[in-house]
């Protein structure tokens, strides 16, 4: 294989590896208030009740 393809080789996986990594790091950050949690909470309770009254 010439030198070109494993630059070009390595870059990708550098590149890869390196949105793996960021993507690793910032996943954690995302923090709801109290209120929005409750609102999710609610609005999937009712989602779930909606779900098994269709079923039925």
């Amino acid at each position: 294989m010439p030198t070109i393809g494993w630059i070009i080789l390595l870059a990708s996986l550098a590149l890869i590896l390196g949105s793996l990594f960021m993507l690793r790091d910032t996943s954690s950050t995302m923090s709801l208030s109290g209120d929005k949690l409750e609102k999710v909470r609610k609005r999937k309770a009712e989602q779930e009740a909606l779900d098994k009254q269709d079923k039925q």
